[in-house]
């Protein structure tokens, strides 16, 4: 298979659509959702327990999640809040089997795959993709930003020649609003933001279902930020992407996620549409974030005038 009719596949991004309330993906009742989660549960060695006088025991297991129920649609972006260490990140990896549960089901698309083989994951790999908090981290320093986004064509077999491969870098790279000059740069000659730009290419390069984007905005300026969330947003909106959002930041979550999950010590404590926890929360754990974080009165459209710098 060659990059030609995948790329193509993915839509030009309008430079000046303008994107106002968070879009509502409507779900329909009895159907299968693309990820279904029952009882799952995670738990990792915990180093910095005594283990002895050499220290020469296996360190002992730490329950990082426990029972976790939680489903997302098509189509549907769901925020998954909490304070730092309450088990966010170690959820969104699991759900991707980046992390190997201790017990539980993760039905993808209907199919448990909680402990399937690493073979088995593979070609359910191509349909999942995760956008790392850190893109200066993630990415290869010694690759091109146009060897990056073009590796996972090249590791399912989908490019052949060298033009190819230039030619699905540059489509990749319009995508997130980059020029496709930017394909011969390293990652250390951008910005954070062209860099997490790069991150999220990289993640539709195989045009996925699922995308877990962990923390993608925690580290730009407010003003970067919304550009990245406009792109992100109006990705979703052509690709059809279901998206698991982690964040701390509950203004992000209210503009942008159809609804929320609030996650405390490894689990989740309250789930609901967006409107409906931030209007009503019924946990106090979740008042008491709301409380805690000053949350501005969001205008309808208050990404608009930056959807041409997108």
């Amino acid at each position: 298979m060659n990059a030609g009719p995948a790329m193509n596949a993915l839509p030009a991004i309008g430079d000046a659509t303008a994107i106002g309330d968070a879009p509502t993906t409507k779900v329909v009742p009895g159907a299968t959702p693309l990820l279904r989660v029952r009882g799952l549960s995670v738990a990792l060695p915990d180093f910095s327990a005594p283990r002895g006088l050499l220290g020469l025991s296996r360190a002992p297991l730490r329950p990082i999640l426990q029972g976790v129920d939680m489903e997302l649609s098509c189509g549907e972006c769901l925020g998954l809040v909490g304070e730092s260490g309450s088990g966010k990140t170690t959820l969104g990896r699991a759900l991707l089997r980046l992390v190997a549960p201790t017990a539980g089901r993760i039905e993808f698309d209907g199919r448990d795959i909680a402990h399937e083989t690493e073979a088995a994951m593979r070609p359910l790999r191509a349909r999942m993709q995760m956008i790392f908090q850190d893109p200066l981290s993630s990415l290869n320093p010694r690759r091109t930003v146009g060897d990056a986004v073009v590796q996972p064509l090249r590791a399912y077999g989908r490019l052949g020649t060298r033009d190819e491969a230039r030619r699905a870098a540059a489509m990749l790279l319009e995508q997130v609003a980059l020029p496709a000059a930017f394909a011969s740069r390293y990652p250390h000659e951008l910005s954070g933001g062209q860099r997490q730009r790069v991150g999220i290419a990289r993640a539709i390069a195989l045009s996925p279902d699922l995308v877990v984007a962990d923390e993608i905005v925690s580290g730009l300026d407010v003003s970067t930020q919304a550009t990245i969330l406009l792109l992100l947003r109006e990705l979703r909106a052509r690709l059809g992407l279901a998206i698991v959002f982690i964040t701390h930041d509950l203004s992000v979550v209210r503009v942008l996620c159809d609804r929320i999950a609030v996650m405390r010590e490894g689990r989740i404590v309250e789930q609901g549409t967006t409107a409906d926890v931030f209007a009503a929360p019924r946990d106090h754990y979740t008042r008491e974030l709301l409380d805690a974080v000053p949350l501005p009165d969001v205008e309808r459209g208050w990404l608009d005038p930056l959807a041409t710098a997108a």
